[in-house]
């Protein structure tokens, strides 16, 4: 009896499976042709010139927010580009920057996340068989990652530059070398603000939550980044407007007004510090820095540290 039991459940587990993946199939099937029909859209409003703002151009299908459709314009803007993209800070690759310019324009790319397990699944998956792909577990920091990079095969000139660590962002791209995107995206931290060029003091262990129980101290300011791009070549082009990702073009290829930090700053209303149990707090606007008095930051222009 007990046999049978166990044999029944183990079937109907089976069948469940199999449903909820094609369900997911089906999802993502969807997801990709309306994402598909939106750069068709878009590439007719660019021959249109009907444009001012990279917010006009969003659209979200694998992205967090609305970046895919950021991603397509500039894509589309700047041709011909070299079809080869990095990006790291993935996680499971479910949700990045990069999947639909992978899938939906069929580049070649490097995605880097700390979690060597999720990785190992992203090389399981059909999306290393299908496409270009090369996945690889690794903690990122300003020592190594020249050498992945170079590893790997990437090096020189690549098309699109995702960088998404939530702790040394800034300090990492500082160090890279290996690679000269045209196009670089930078998570900054909208908390930080628009006025002072800061980030966290770089530390090669460092982790978000570890660091600060309300996961608000990471990164750098708009500012900060901004900094960086003009000692490295680029200009600062705009924000999504969630308030969390910044875009730069390489000044040699960049058609865009650039802009400074104030002006196309976005702040971010996303609400997700938690107490010290874990639990979150939704804090919001100022409340969220002042949640992180005290915390030590570098003013990267004087390379001076003080406490926020």
């Amino acid at each position: 009896m007990k046999s049978l039991i166990k044999k029944i459940v183990h079937k109907l587990q089976t069948e469940l499976l199999t449903r909820l993946d094609n369900v997911e199939q089906a999802t993502l099937a969807n997801r990709f042709l309306l994402g598909s029909m939106a750069a068709r859209q878009l590439r007719e409003q660019i021959k249109n010139n009907h444009i001012k703002t990279l917010q006009e151009v969003e659209f979200q299908v694998f992205s967090q927010f609305g970046d895919d459709g950021i991603i397509q314009y500039l894509v589309e803007k700047l041709k011909p580009l070299p079809e080869i993209f990095i990006e790291f800070g993935v996680e499971s690759y479910k949700e990045a920057n990069t999947r639909f310019l992978l899938m939906h324009n069929n580049w070649r790319g490097l995605i880097i996340d700390g979690d060597a397990n999720l990785m190992a699944a992203v090389r399981r998956s059909d999306l290393c068989w299908r496409y270009d792909l090369t996945a690889v577990g690794a903690f990122i920091t300003r020592e190594n990652i020249n050498d992945i990079f170079v590893k790997n095969g990437f090096a020189g000139e690549i098309g699109l530059l995702s960088i998404d660590i939530d702790g040394n962002d800034y300090w990492v791209w500082q160090a890279i070398e290996a690679v000269n995107p045209v196009i670089v995206i930078a998570e900054y931290n909208s908390v930080f603000g628009a006025e002072r060029a800061i980030s966290i003091p770089y530390r090669p262990d460092f982790h978000r939550h570890q660091a600060h129980y309300s996961g608000l101290y990471w990164g750098a300011s708009l500012p900060a980044f901004c900094h960086l791009a003009e000692q490295k070549g680029y200009d600062f082009v705009g924000c999504n407007s969630a308030g969390n990702n910044a875009y730069f073009i390489r000044k040699d290829r960049n058609p865009l007004p650039p802009l400074t930090a104030r002006e196309g700053f976005v702040g971010s209303r996303f609400r997700e510090s938690r107490d010290a149990a874990g639990n979150l707090t939704f804090l919001s606007g100022e409340t969220r820095l002042a949640a992180i008095r005290g915390c030590e930051v570098v003013e990267v222009k004087s390379n001076q540290i003080f406490d926020l």
